[in-house]
């Protein structure tokens, strides 16, 4: 009893901490247990989903709690608008619909004013595209790599050249054809269709001339020696019927003569033109010259001027337009406005090597010529470069050619 006594208070509190122990327990088993996923040992076949170091790999999903709409969401980034081409040429970014699937050379305005025509080089045929999309041949023959290509004013025949130097004037509507001489070159068609000039390019320097001759390679005629000089010689007939070519002549480093040379060896006064690089183009009237020109005063990039060019007038009026491109990427809609394929930007030396803007994106320009007025039309809604404008005679559609794919494309213009 006395042993009992001294150890009651021990055994109580022993006691006492079992109980707790194993109520702490039960407790444990009851409320908290299944809450623990069970810990392996060794491998298992579920996939590693940790670094060694323990951190979730990139990809895998840590979170198991599903946000409630009271729970803060991640901030969404901002779908801005996209912006939307006009149908209709407003100055902003316009719809530019292709007209064909093939590439396509020599395209052409047909004489009822609202069709094309154009060579396809890839079947070697000629065909007719008019307003609604409506494909069908010109002639059933086949013209095998034709390298360019020029039409009469009447649209009625075209003069096909070929790599080998062989050139023809093919007739569509008698579907006749007469072979011209491989010495001829750089052709062009008078105003009425029934003669054309070319150089005449001999041998020697002696034997190189421009001259004239009818349509079927009749009744030859040389106007005008050009000896060494064919290359600064710019065949182009004018539509007034008074000028058949244009030869420059140097001044200096950035100014060239520039003279005019007629069907009866008239005497037609020169002009000055501030740059190198010389391209022209004829008003629909003649009496006015579009030209481009390069020099350093722009960097060696193009630069649109025009000037008078028609008898006693020839160098008045000169203007310089203030836009860099291309005469040969405009076109005339009468005889003071002219639309323009321009550049978005031109790198310093273009003028000199064009090759350098070939996948430049150009943006279309309406241009008065009398006031130097300039109106951006245009941004087609792709990346085109431009050449070969045409518009047609109702002023509803602009046609051009891309350059890189050589399909034809339209945008509406009203």
């Amino acid at each position: 009893m006395e042993f009992f006594s001294k150890y009651k208070k021990i055994l109580i509190i022993f006691s006492f901490l079992v109980f707790v122990i194993l109520f702490g327990y039960l407790i444990f088993r009851i409320f908290f247990k299944p809450l623990i996923a069970p810990q392996h040992i060794g491998p298992t076949n579920q996939p590693a989903t940790t670094t060694p170091n323990g951190l979730p790999q990139a990809g895998t999903n840590t979170r198991t709690n599903i946000e409630t709409n009271n729970q803060k969401q991640s901030p969404q980034p901002t779908q801005l608008p996209k912006t939307v081409a006009s149908s209709i040429a407003q100055g902003g970014l316009t719809q530019t619909t292709p007209v064909n699937k093939t590439p396509s050379l020599g395209v052409t305005l047909s004489t009822d004013g609202a069709s094309l025509q154009y060579y396809n080089p890839q079947d070697g045929k000629f065909y007719r595209v008019n307003k609604d999309g409506e494909i069908t041949p010109l002639v059933d023959k086949v013209f095998h790599q034709v390298e360019k290509i020029i039409w009469s004013p009447n649209k009625e025949k075209a003069i096909l050249e070929y790599p080998d130097g062989a050139n023809i004037i093919y007739d569509f509507k008698t579907k006749k054809q007469i072979t011209l001489p491989k010495h001829w070159q750089d052709f062009d068609f008078s105003p009425d269709g029934n003669k054309i000039a070319m150089k005449s390019i001999g041998l020697t320097p002696e034997n190189r001339w421009l001259a004239v001759t009818n349509t079927n390679g009749t009744q030859v005629r040389a106007l005008e020696s050009l000896g060494e000089n064919g290359d600064r010689v710019q065949v182009a007939w004018s539509p007034n019927n008074q000028i058949v070519a244009m030869f420059t002549e140097g001044i200096d480093f950035n100014r060239q003569n520039l003279y005019f040379i007629g069907l009866h060896h008239e005497n037609f006064k020169s002009t000055v033109i501030e740059g190198r690089g010389f391209q022209g183009k004829w008003s629909p009237k003649g009496d006015k010259l579009l030209y481009s020109v390069y020099s350093s005063r722009t960097d060696q990039k193009p630069t649109l001027w025009i000037v008078d060019a028609q008898g006693d007038n020839i160098g008045r009026g000169r203007k310089n337009l203030k836009i860099n491109t291309w005469a040969n990427k405009c076109t005339y809609v009468n005889d003071t406005e002219i639309y323009c394929a321009v550049p978005e930007e031109l790198p310093e030396g273009a003028g000199m090597f064009p090759e350098l803007a070939a996948s430049t994106k150009d943006r279309l320009y309406k241009i008065n010529t009398v006031t130097g007025l300039k109106k951006l039309v245009a941004v087609p809604d792709g990346t085109y470069n431009m050449s070969n404008l045409i518009v047609s005679k109702n002023g509803y559609y602009l046609y051009f050619t891309d350059k890189t794919t050589k399909r034809i494309y339209k945008i509406k213009l009203k």
